[in-house]
């Protein structure tokens, strides 16, 4: 396993390995069982960045989610765990009710939800202090003054380490990182938001933002991470479900355009060169990229985290990398 550092502050910055794990299954689709087995292998190999949120998996039986953080729990007090590895959760995207959804129930980012979800999640986890706590979705009738303080606050006390934000518009990252420093609370360091090899179109609706899709790691948020270094970027659903290597898993509408095509030949082509799957060239792209990216895959079987890991020792060569990126 390779590591890298994510945070900027000594004090707060911590070390995990370059692939991160997606527990989002884990105690609902992927059962107690297999999950364990799953995190045991992840471990073993040498990860320590396993991924949550406080809202999985609630559209799975119809309720408020919380199944991930318990499981995780269990593992964690099962196998002695809790300072071994990083655990991340999110808040604000929470239904407020079983059998709603977060499109148009969500807790939201006020000082009070922040709080108490934060609580929910450090019981569920059963761990006295959360290693990065992510601002899930936005929440434009709150203040982001409020938001940025409940935050820094969670900082200060000692409950939470890294603060992290997820499917935000980027100007409202950099205003939000912006108040954290005038007001000398801690602000966003790690950037969660869905990034892949294929570029998808970014003028799609989307039901959740009346801009277009604010979760895709587009030109502008790239552009704002070769600004910022000290940021990082946590590329969440990096193999697109499935869809590079499964024929039953169709690519979604908005990487229907002209550059998907070359694009897959591209990454076809430098995958028989490696002797590599299509899926771990996708993965080491990632890892070894002009800015810092940790390429967040989940999986529901020990086989599926063994080709994902097989990834982090695969070394692209500077041609390769090069006719990747410029494959349009």
């Amino acid at each position: 396993m390779r590591y890298r550092t994510i945070g900027a502050d000594p004090a707060r910055r911590r070390e995990v390995s370059v692939l991160a794990l997606g527990a989002m299954w884990f105690g609902s689709v992927t059962d107690e069982r297999t999950s364990f087995a799953i995190l045991d292998r992840y471990v073993e190999a040498g990860g320590t960045f396993i991924d949550t949120s406080d809202n999985y998996a609630f559209w799975v039986d119809g309720g408020q989610g919380g199944q991930s953080e318990k499981l995780l729990g269990r593992w964690l007090r099962s196998r002695g765990a809790d300072g071994q590895v990083v655990i991340a959760t999110k808040v604000g995207a929470r239904p407020l009710a079983p059998g709603t959804g977060y499109h148009d129930n969500a807790e939201g980012l006020s000082a009070k939800v922040i709080r108490e979800s934060a609580e929910r999640s450090l019981e569920r986890l059963g761990v006295d202090r959360i290693d990065l706590l992510y601002a899930h979705i936005e929440d434009r009738t709150v203040p982001l003054t409020e938001t940025v303080g409940a935050f820094g606050e969670l900082v200060a006390q000692g409950t939470v380490k890294l603060l992290g934000v997820s499917n935000h518009a980027i100007w409202r990252v950099e205003r939000a990182r912006a108040l954290a420093a005038a007001s000398g609370v801690a602000g966003y360091e790690v950037l969660q938001y869905q990034h892949s090899y294929l570029r998808p179109r970014q003028d799609v609706p989307d039901r959740l933002f009346e801009d277009g899709n604010l979760g895709h790691a587009g030109a502008e948020l790239r552009s704002y991470l070769r600004a910022e270094p000290d940021l990082t970027l946590v590329a969440y659903s990096p193999l697109l479900a499935g869809a590079y290597s499964r024929q039953d898993k169709p690519l979604a509408p908005d990487y229907d355009h002209p550059g998907t095509p070359p694009r897959l030949q591209a990454l076809r082509q430098v995958a028989k060169e490696c002797g590599a799957t299509v899926n771990q060239v996708v993965l080491a792209w990632q890892m070894g990229g002009p800015f810092p990216i940790i390429p967040l895959a989940g999986a529901s079987s020990v086989a599926q985290l063994e080709e994902n890991l097989a990834a982090v020792d695969l070394e692209l060569t500077g041609d390769q990398r090069a006719r990747l990126d410029a494959a349009c």
